[in-house]
């Protein structure tokens, strides 16, 4: 199995779970109750949970806080400094935490640097957010978003590359058909 590497300066609570392989970096912080799957890497910086569950191959980049309420499936990608929200009306004088807003990324989606996501949204299977945009709506399977508040501009493959018009990858040719939750693999046989 391989080792867990967590750094001096890394703080982790009692009461967290660490998959075997995964590196966490420079001054973070993981709190009680969080889960962090297999082959995880956590950039300098971060703050997780507490009782979050992150899935295995997930990379968070530098500076990113993953607030209790947000789940993230395996092979997520949070870019440098993307931001995760947990209350929708915080107030500072008043204490909300009963109000928190499940968020869910699922399987290989990707976030952006400086991308914001309000709390209560589901970023589906591959979808990409682009680089500052701010997430208010949930996010179909293979949707490539931008801007404030994001919106769809086309459609992205699970390797990451925009699809053509056909909905066909230039990148590994995969191809793609609509569904009702965004796009899936075409399997012709």
């Amino acid at each position: 199995m391989p080792e867990i590497f967590i750094h001096e300066s890394a703080f982790v609570d009692e009461g967290v779970s660490i998959g075997s392989g995964t590196r966490i970096w420079h001054f973070c912080h993981i709190l009680s109750g969080s889960h962090i799957g297999d082959d995880c890497r956590i950039g300098q910086n971060v703050m997780i949970g507490p009782d979050v569950t992150i899935g295995k191959g997930c990379k968070i980049q530098n500076n990113v806080s993953v607030y209790k309420g947000v789940t993230l499936e395996d092979y997520v990608f949070c870019g440098p400094s993307m931001v995760f929200t947990n209350i929708y009306n915080p107030r500072a004088e008043i204490s909300k935490m009963d109000q928190v807003r499940p968020t869910l990324v699922k399987h290989g989606a990707t976030l952006g640097a400086n991308c914001t996501i309000i709390c209560g949204v589901t970023i589906g299977r591959y979808a990409l957010v682009g680089a500052g945009s701010v997430v208010t709506n949930d996010v179909v399977d293979h949707a490539l978003v931008v801007g404030n508040p994001a919106k769809p501009i086309g459609w992205v493959c699970e390797c990451g590359e925009r699809l053509t018009d056909a909905l066909k990858c230039p990148a590994c040719t995969k191809t793609f058909k609509e569904s009702e939750t965004g796009l899936t693999p075409d399997r012709i046989t």
